[in-house]
């Protein structure tokens, strides 16, 4: 695939529960190109959770290979996979995992100020991507004075704090009510159509990956199915 971002070699994910082997990935093999809005999904146990860890460069496989941006992630020390992950990858995570004590502004300041960002760009940028999610006029709220979709909007612009080619996205919508996760759908939408962001979203709810261009679905740690969706729907922005 031209201009590949990850790239799944017969990747094994193995378990060890006492005695037993558990093979969570089962020789997948799969790639990942720029501008790709892809929808990760199966039952629960089917491994989904484990190829987004893999995906996310957050842990390496058992068996086989899996390449960002041409890299071995098996071959890199653990420091210089963080720094490669930090600017490759944006994380948006079901439960927010927004810091209380800190407000909108503070929380999606806090990646570039890991990164080292000057505080004068960081902020600059920070307020840019409230703006961009629909939030500027918020930016001093504390998480608990946030609806749960102004909170996950908020975990939406850290991930593009340091703006990373790929925004993961682990059930974004579950703990949301329809309506609201429906606005955060959007969002990731329109930064895959306007931003040319690559979007992959990992979820066990078929109406969201109604929304991708292309579904990979697992079953028992395999891939069963790899295909282009011909029925993308697309949200009314």
């Amino acid at each position: 695939m031209e201009n590949t971002l990850i790239t799944f070699r017969n990747v094994w994910k193995i378990y060890k529960m006492g005695e037993v082997d558990v093979n969570a990935l089962q020789g997948v093999s799969v790639e990942f190109g720029k501008g790709e809005f892809a929808a990760i999904i199966g039952p629960s146990g089917s491994g989904k959770s484990t190829m987004m860890n893999l995906v996310g460069c957050l842990d390496v496989p058992s068996k086989g290979e899996i390449f960002l941006k041409s890299r071995n992630i098996a071959r890199l020390e653990e420091s210089d996979l963080a720094v490669l992950r930090g600017k490759t990858i944006g994380f948006v995570f079901q439960q927010y995992n927004l810091i209380p004590g800190m407000t909108a502004l503070e929380n999606v300041l806090l990646p570039l100020e890991i990164q080292e960002v000057d505080d004068a760009a960081a902020e600059k940028r920070a307020k840019a991507l409230l703006d961009l999610v629909g939030l500027s006029d918020k930016m001093q709220h504390r998480p608990s004075q946030l609806s749960g979709g102004q909170q996950q909007r908020v975990s939406i612009a850290r991930a593009l704090a340091c703006n990373p080619e790929i925004i993961l996205a682990d059930e974004p919508t579950g703990a949301l009510d329809s309506v609201t996760g429906k606005e955060v759908l959007e969002t990731l939408y329109r930064l895959w159509k306007e931003k040319g962001k690559t979007v992959i979203i990992v979820t066990h709810d078929s109406h969201l990956a109604q929304y991708a261009q292309r579904h990979i679905e697992l079953k028992d740690g395999k891939i069963i199915r790899d295909k282009p969706n011909p029925n993308q729907l697309k949200p009314e922005i």
